[in-house]
């Protein structure tokens, strides 16, 4: 199996690394489930990935609103199973 070489900007690229720490660091110490972490991905990373002005921040954000109402309804969905 040929491996690939990936530099640290293919595995981690700039908009990772904003701040005093990544976003995964954070994540994996509040031990957030996949659809919190996700919505805050996009949330935390949306303004320095595609910049000031870039096309792609509002994109981000409705995919960080798309996770957060995948949770809302998940949560409604075992409220309603629990009554």
């Amino acid at each position: 199996m040929k491996r690939t070489n990936f530099t640290c900007d293919n595995v981690n690229p700039s908009h990772y690394r904003q701040g005093k720490i990544e976003v995964i660091d954070f994540i994996l110490d509040q031990k957030m489930d996949y659809l919190t972490a996700s919505a805050m991905k996009y949330i935390c990373r949306h303004a320095h990935k595609h910049g000031e002005d870039g096309d792609g921040q509002i994109d981000d954000l409705r995919k960080a609103r798309w996770f957060i109402e995948k949770l809302i309804d998940h949560k409604l969905g075992a409220k309603n199973e629990q009554d």
